[in-house]
This record gives structure tokens, C-alpha cells and sequence, in this order.
């Protein structure tokens, strides 16, 4: 059975950094292309990181590149997105998943199968 667990969400403050973590069970992580995703209140879910499951490439939104690094512990079946200077306007629910293939690089088209329940990040003073 295919399931992913994220944790590490929580409250921090704007400039501060959180790590997010999405294991994976019942399949093996580095064999698929996993993403990052954030729904906020009110809007539409986006695509946020994505590390191709053949080579580790990693891919960013805009919005968050130079920030977030998306990496993966291929012996603990995990994928992190280390999250720095944190803005107020990163506060959503975030989700990691198995991306479908071809979508992985175009980070905002991501296209996602098999998704964890989410784990909440809020960045507020």
C-alpha cells in the first residue's frame, strides 16, 4: 500500500525556518518523482518543488527558489523541503506527492497521484 506521512509543519515567524519531511512505505521514494505542494486559504493548490525520482534533479517555483531546498535520504525513504525566510504569504497547508511523469520540471503544472494529508506551516509574528 502507497502512502506518504508529512510532518514538521508548525508556527514560526517571518524570517524563520522550518523542515519539512514526507516518508514514504509500501514503495521505494527514489524511484519517483516527488513533489512539494501548498494549498492557502482560499486559493487554488500550487506546485511548489519537485525531485525527479532518476537523477535527483530538483525544480522550484518562483516563488520560493533560492529559499526552499527540496532533497531526499534515499536509505530513510524521505523527502525533505528545508524551508528558509519564511514570508507570511508561505502560510498553507503543504502536501507532498508522487508526480506524474513529464511534470516534475514544470513546477507550477505539477501533476500529482499519490498524495500524503498535509501538514500545516503558518508564518505570523
Amino acid at each position: 500500500q502507497v502512502q506518504l506521512v508529512e510532518s514538521g509543519g508548525g508556527l514560526v515567524q517571518p524570517g524563520g525556518s522550518l523542515r519539512l519531511s514526507c516518508a514514504a512505505s509500501g514503495f521505494t521514494l527514489a524511484y519517483y518523482n516527488i513533489g512539494w505542494f501548498r494549498q492557502a486559504p482560499g486559493k487554488e493548490r500550487e506546485g511548489v518543488s519537485c525531485i525527479s525520482g532518476s537523477y535527483g534533479s530538483t525544480y522550484y517555483a518562483d516563488s520560493v527558489k533560492g529559499r526552499f531546498t527540496i532533497s531526499r535520504d534515499n536509505a530513510k525513504n524521505t523527502v525533505y523541503l528545508q524551508m528558509n525566510s519564511l514570508k507570511p504569504e508561505d502560510t498553507a497547508v503543504y502536501y507532498c506527492a508522487t508526480v506524474l511523469p513529464l511534470t516534475c520540471s514544470v513546477v507550477h503544472r505539477m501533476s500529482g497521484d499519490s498524495w500524503g494529508q498535509g501538514t500545516q506551516v503558518t508564518v505570523s509574528s
